[in-house]
């Protein structure tokens, strides 16, 4: 695989926008490149945010982006725009009442993100991932509920939380597929699971990843298909391309931010989400070689 050369990608991709659509962990995704690109050696004038072009607005103290926003930046010397849009499941998601949005949300499992059809011809290359959200615990906490045809779901085929996922994850790949013959310079990848590695317990059970030694497990992937078996299958026949990370990743159980997070509550690690730099930096890595 080719070295990664910051200066030389951001050349690759002038005139060209680069969007990660998904949950955390493609935020994650995003703020890799965006610290990889930095490495370019060009300086923050050059850095432009470009949030609002894409209905991103949001206080400049915000710490992440609220549900329904993400970031945009662009490099002035090469015209190009790298964003990030939060949709952890894929789904379009509308107030169940315009009039009080907190009352809940229907959750669209077969309809793409509202962004997407928005900026889908603005965009050239576009990374999507979705997984980790997938539980009833999320979807309670959120105020989510699981709609299909504009109604509450009644499909039992359906109703369960594996099931639903890969229905929307075979839809969105679908109705991307089909529109990629009217967007011909629209690359699109689907980025498989990232896994976690949570030991001797759960997030809130005192799971632990308190390994400090790389790839004590081993350090190769034999097998040639993907550990994340639906994603391969959603992308299976189309044009949209498998960015296939689980069986690598999982070799790095040791690449968790676990006790060290800025804001870590006594008692929880975080075995989820990457140390940056880290993993997500050779997911962009195979993406640009891809590309």
């Amino acid at each position: 695989m080719p070295a990664f050369q910051a200066a030389q990608f951001l050349t690759r991709m002038q005139d060209k926008t680069i969007a990660y659509v998904g949950d955390s962990l493609g935020r994650q995704m995003f703020q890799s490149m965006m610290c990889m690109l930095a490495a370019s050696g060009k300086h923050d004038s050059d850095v432009e945010d470009v949030g609002s072009k894409y209905g991103m607005a949001q206080t400049h103290r915000a710490k992440r982006p609220t549900r329904s926003v993400g970031s945009a930046y662009r490099f002035r010397s090469t015209n190009t725009t790298v964003l990030y849009y939060w949709s952890s499941t894929l789904c379009d998601l509308e107030p169940l009442r315009r009039s009080n949005p907190a009352a809940g949300y229907a959750m669209h499992l077969d309809r793409p993100p509202s962004f997407l059809k928005k900026n889908l011809h603005r965009l050239h290359v576009l990374v999507l991932n979705t997984g980790h959200h997938w539980n009833r615990g999320k979807l309670k906490a959120n105020k989510w509920e699981m709609y299909a045809s504009g109604a509450p779901n009644n499909n039992r085929e359906i109703a369960s939380m594996w099931k639903a996922k890969n229905f929307t994850i075979h839809g969105v790949i679908k109705w991307l597929d089909a529109q990629l013959p009217r967007y011909p310079h629209l690359k699109v990848f689907y980025r498989s699971l990232s896994p976690r590695h949570f030991f001797n317990g759960e997030w809130n059970t005192g799971g632990t990843c308190n390994n400090k030694d790389p790839l004590t497990k081993g350090n190769r992937v034999f097998q040639n298909h993907s550990e994340d078996a639906d994603s391969e299958g959603a992308a299976k026949g189309t044009r949209i391309k498998l960015l296939d990370i689980t069986a690598l990743s999982r070799l790095r159980d040791e690449g968790h931010i676990s006790k060290y997070s800025i804001r870590a509550t006594p008692g929880v690690q975080d075995c989820l989400h990457w140390c940056l730099p880290g993993v997500p930096d050779t997911w962009n890595e195979i993406l640009a070689a891809q590309l």
